[in-house]
């Protein structure tokens, strides 16, 4: 009988590997010294825009926006305008889970985001965020009661996250144990061909409390480097079980994007406003939804923005609204493009690059694809709310994304250029081609 070639995915959310480093500076973290100091790091850039639900649905289908359709964690229905969450339900591609499955092939996925409501596969599946029901973020549905005895918490309380560092914190450690418990669960028998582990705690500890982690003096930075230690030995209890698995086996690891100290947050929407292009009708700017509410878009706008940095013209063949033509609306793309890249904040350029859509992505979802996607410099965090005024502001997190510097790992020393090649890089270990 020919062995199992066991390929493990170790997901650590938002940890670049510069910030990784650092880590293991500020504090005593063996398990991810042993990745980090090891000749086989490297970094891998994210999709555009750099956000969790795009870049883990780029891995797990193995192929790019333009083709499985997730451009954000928001979807803006073009008849009502009415803003939902992005899910499972939008990804437009088979993923590797499938083609796996058609094959025979056994796949184990714990907390890994985008994937609620979980479809069925031949293995189990424990959904990440967003998941707001346990009993439909799991496969088989037997995991949910299982799951609930144990007490597994789909996501730590971050609404609260900076007023309430010990609400965050604390759910962050219950988090982390759930994953755990799971773990030896979802891990027992070793009846897996591919198992997929995703820990999301850095990103949330960093949005809120990157400040904390890295000046030794702040008043929680022992808080954070508590639970930073509780989470190494999280990742150590992962490669420990990988370690003890038979030959022949593969271990990868990898973030979907990276992070860095917070300068400002840079609301798109706000300076489209500002420079004439949108328009809102008569609304709460107080609300607790208002800073969501698209269906206020007026017809006379020309663009808007989603989340982060996602730009669309308002045409009227996409848009029922709308009243740009497709000429006009290719004409004022480049005046808004200008305009952002010349967008100073105390003297320093915002962005980095405004790509054109059509520059970003092919495939047969492109035609939902954004006309613009802005890029910030390092530490310009992008948003496109409907309730704010104001360009620039601090909102309560120190820290925010980057593009090019997730981290990378491979037992076998390969080196993919984008997200998506991580998930060909699982087809192709299993002898599927993309």
């Amino acid at each position: 009988m020919t062995p199992r070639t066991r390929l493990v995915v170790l997901g650590l959310d938002g940890l670049a590997l510069p910030m990784a480093r650092r880590l293991c500076e500020l504090t005593d973290l063996p398990a991810l010294a042993s990745l980090v100091h090891d000749s086989r790091a490297m970094q891998v850039a994210s999709e555009l825009p750099e956000l969790s639900p795009v870049n883990w649905t780029s891995f797990f289908t193995a192929c790019g926006p333009g083709e499985h359709g997730v451009y954000g964690f928001t979807r803006l229905d073009p008849a009502n305008y009415a803003l939902s969450i992005t899910d499972s339900s939008h990804v437009s591609t088979p993923t590797i889970f499938d083609r796996l499955s058609s094959q025979g092939l056994v796949s184990k996925v714990l907390n890994l985001p985008n994937t609620y409501p979980a479809k069925p596969l031949r293995g189990m599946l424990v959904a990440g965020f967003v998941a707001p029901e346990l009993s439909r973020a799991v496969h088989p549905p037997v995991l949910a009661a299982i799951l609930a005895r144990q007490g597994y918490i789909l996501e730590a309380e971050t609404a609260r996250g900076r007023a309430e560092p010990d609400l965050l914190l604390d759910g962050l450690t219950r988090s982390l144990a759930s994953r755990q418990a799971a773990l030896d669960l979802l891990w027992g028998g070793l009846d897996f061909d591919l198992f997929v582990y995703v820990l999301t705690e850095t990103d949330r500890l960093f949005h809120f409390f990157l400040d904390a982690v890295l000046d030794p003096s702040h008043w929680l930075h022992d808080r954070c480097m508590k639970l930073l230690r509780l989470w190494d030995a999280a990742v150590a209890d992962a490669l420990e079980r990988y370690d003890a698995l038979p030959e022949p086996k593969r271990l990868v690891v990898l973030a979907d994007h990276g992070f860095t100290p917070l300068i400002t947050e840079v609301d798109v929407n706000a300076w489209l406003m500002r420079a004439g292009f949108l328009r809102l009708l008569p609304g709460s700017d107080h609300s607790e939804s208002g800073q969501w509410d698209a269906t206020r878009i007026a017809p006379e706008s020309r663009a808007f923005a989603l989340d982060p940095g996602r730009i669309y013209l308002h045409d009227r063949e996409r848009f029922g609204r709308g009243r740009l033509n497709r000429r006009e609306a290719l004409a004022l793309r480049e005046d808004i493009r200008q305009g952002l890249l010349e967008l100073r904040f105390e003297g320093q350029p915002v962005l980095e690059a405004v790509h054109r859509g059509e520059e970003l992505y092919q495939g047969p979802q492109a035609h939902h694809a954004p006309d613009l996607v802005c890029v910030g410099h390092p530490g310009f965090d992008l948003k496109a709310k409907f309730d704010r005024r104001e360009i620039f502001g601090l909102f309560g997190r120190t820290g925010t994304h980057t593009t090019r510097d997730a981290i990378f790992w491979d037992s076998q020393g390969s080196n993919p250029a984008l997200l998506r090649d991580t998930g060909k890089l699982v087809l192709n270990h299993f002898g599927l081609t993309t």
